[in-house]
């Protein structure tokens, strides 16, 4: 699944073309996809311009010019298109937009995971994301007060959305690598150094992963080069960077996990 820098890789790279534009037209070929319906969105959205493209986590949110709001939500597989009628018609087309430039937006989705929904309240819509991780709120001081106040392991609770929103299994891994903590750590026994590392591992990472536009890692996602500068995530069996110790991949949450045994030892906290 696409994480916050491929998002925020695919809004600036579609910035230029969507905003000012008026969407003219609007066609959905999974009704299940769009809420509260493929109806509904398409009579908040139809004759509306795109005043700004922005991301919330790991939404990308089309602003319009009577104040709504569209949140277009990738999840596996979704991903943006062009129509070019000199090529061959992409497949898993999902939902088109006609634009008032005569260009047509597909969003293209093989699984079907993809979720676009149309509000009035963007925040009520977002109400359930947490902080977001390069944003002035993301301070030392805030993420101590969610790890401390909570007794989880460090990975599930950097996965969850409703603490710090767009982090994923990727840059979970890569953050948790650079801050010299193992997954597996409780989020209430980090001391005020380990914290202050996780911030700054966090911000770094994502930053990295922004300036290198995201990791592809499959057809959904093409176009970065993150993935040739990981540090941990994908490397199981390969020698770490830093000291040399072969990368272990392990289960977290039902999630493959890749860490260094030295450079994240445990030390037999659990």
């Amino acid at each position: 699944m696409p994480e916050l820098p491929e998002v925020e890789t695919i809004v600036r790279r579609y910035r230029p073309r969507l905003e000012g534009r008026r969407i003219v037209a609007f066609a959905s070929r999974w009704a299940k996809q769009a809420a509260p319906s493929v109806r509904a969105v398409r009579a908040g959205i139809v004759g509306r311009a795109v005043t700004r493209l922005t991301r919330r986590g790991k939404y990308i949110v089309f602003h319009l010019d009577d104040g709504g709001f569209l949140l277009v939500h990738l999840r596996m597989s979704g991903r943006f298109e062009w129509a070019d009628g000199q090529h061959t018609r992409p497949r898993h087309v999902r939902s088109t937009w006609d634009l008032d430039d005569g260009n047509r937006l597909l969003f293209c989705d093989s699984r079907k995971f993809g979720r676009l929904v149309y509000t009035r309240d963007l925040a009520a819509a977002t109400a359930d994301l947490g902080v977001e991780p390069l944003g002035r709120g993301f301070t030392v001081a805030r993420l101590n007060r969610e790890l401390d106040g909570r007794a989880r392991q460090l990975k599930p609770l950097l996965l969850d959305q409703s603490v710090i929103a767009g982090l994923g299994n990727i840059y979970t891994d890569e953050s948790l690598f650079r801050a010299g903590l193992h997954p597996l750590r409780r989020s209430n026994r980090l001391g005020e150094a380990q914290v202050a590392a996780l911030h700054e591992a966090i911000r770094h990472v994502l930053r990295k992963a922004i300036r290198y536009c995201g990791t592809s890692f499959d057809r959904a996602y093409l176009g970065g080069s993150m993935q040739k500068r990981l540090m941990v995530y994908g490397r199981a069996g390969e020698p770490c960077r830093v000291c040399g110790t072969p990368i272990v991949s392990i289960r977290v949450a039902q999630r493959g996990t890749h860490v260094c045994p030295k450079c994240q030892a445990l030390d037999g906290e659990l």
